[in-house]
């Protein structure tokens, strides 16, 4: 793998350290809301599901079993406004990043492609892009650069990703319509498929209005589709909202010619979901009732969280959904850097925003997902409370 990584980034979480160190020095040690990583207990429903299906010796289904991609079409049918989904366009993954840094290469993406992803981002949609050999472009307007025939003729795939990480920011209907409308006109011009995938992960942890009553759409919504899947992948991961990230439980759907397509090459690669997990995804999907009392706690971080940094003079900005907030000097103009070593000098280890771009480094990301009582604590700090 050394010829690749040279046209890697460094992975940027190393560049913490100094500051990690900075802030256990603080009395009281540290409060870390770097990264969203999960701290409440998985649920029983899903422990309980993984130990029934612990008794595991055969391969399992690299497709997933068949209650698997029921349970994810009534998941979608239920709780994101999807209904019908054909359960063979239904396939589990190891996680979703796994996904997201291969799609390009599982779609035979490489040089002369380019791959769209939002200018505020994840950083493995670049990642991906470039272990294919293709072209990442940031941009916060994909449907522009489609149509436009100099730049949008060598698009192959446009990832978006709703609620944001790590600005949690929402598209709505319109959006989304705006831009598969926009990858179908380019591809029937150009000849040539485009794929618009969407990351949804976040989907099931909506704040502000209308999301929080109306729901986060999906990608594969009928009012964004028109009836019609083609081209469209929406990629889901249960991380975040059944608190199992340990168990890397994760799916991708949408048009069934593309998923049959990955579920070909993962079968020859050897990529299979544990069948134990596999049981655990199912019962995790089945029940809203877990996913509730964890949004709940989310909630009431988020409101005490939120008070406490603009108590202290801060500016919460976007932050409508998802697991973390959006978070600058008031005024702005300071560098993100700075904002992170001002933190970390009462103990409070946050992400700075040049993770995510150059459109980014005047913010810092702040998770929810640290305990009550440490959310608390760092409550305490921000407001000499």
């Amino acid at each position: 793998m050394g010829f690749l990584t040279g046209a890697l980034p460094d992975f940027p979480w190393d560049t913490l350290t100094p500051f990690a160190e900075r802030a256990r020095a603080y009395p009281g040690g540290i409060v870390d809301l770097s990264v969203g990583t999960p701290v409440d207990p998985t649920p029983a429903v899903v422990r309980d599901a993984l130990a029934a299906a612990a008794d595991s010796p055969g391969y399992p289904l690299t497709h997933g079993t068949p209650d698997l991609r029921d349970a994810v079409v009534r998941w979608f049918a239920r709780r994101r406004g999807v209904p019908g989904l054909d359960p063979a366009a239904v396939l589990p993954t190891v996680g979703s990043k796994e996904l997201v840094a291969l799609l390009p290469s599982l779609l035979g993406l490489g040089d002369g492609d380019v791959v769209l992803h939002p200018a505020t981002a994840y950083p493995t949609y670049d990642v991906g892009a470039r272990l294919a050999g293709a072209t990442p472009v940031p941009t916060d307007d994909p449907a522009a650069v489609l149509a436009d025939p100099s730049s949008g003729g060598a698009v192959r795939l446009v990832w978006l990703n709703s609620p944001g990480n790590p600005d949690g920011s929402v598209l709505g209907v319109e959006d989304l319509r705006r831009v598969v409308d926009a990858a179908r006109a380019a591809a029937e011009r150009d000849g040539r498929p485009v794929v618009v995938a969407s990351d949804e992960c976040y989907a099931e942890l909506a704040w502000e209005e209308p999301w929080a009553s109306s729901g986060v759409p999906s990608v594969l919504d009928p009012r964004v589709t028109g009836g019609d899947l083609t081209g469209l992948l929406a990629v889901y991961s249960l991380s975040k909202q059944s608190n199992l990230a340990g168990y890397r439980a994760a799916f991708v759907a949408g048009d069934p010619a593309l998923v049959a397509r990955l579920l070909e090459l993962r079968k020859h690669a050897g990529m299979i979901v544990p069948g134990p997990v596999q049981a655990a995804t199912t019962a995790a999907l089945a029940d809203d009732e877990h996913v509730a009392e964890q949004r709940e706690r989310y909630r009431r971080r988020r409101r005490l969280l939120r008070g406490a940094f603009e108590e202290a003079g801060y500016v919460v900005d976007r932050s409508s959904a998802g697991l973390y907030l959006w978070v600058r000097p008031d005024g702005g103009g300071q560098d993100c850097w700075s904002t992170v070593g001002d933190l970390a000098e009462q103990g409070i280890l946050v992400a700075p925003g040049a993770f995510y771009g150059a459109a980014a480094a005047g913010h810092v990301r702040v998770a929810l997902t640290a305990s009550d009582e440490r959310i608390a604590e760092a409550a305490a700090r921000l407001t000499g409370a």
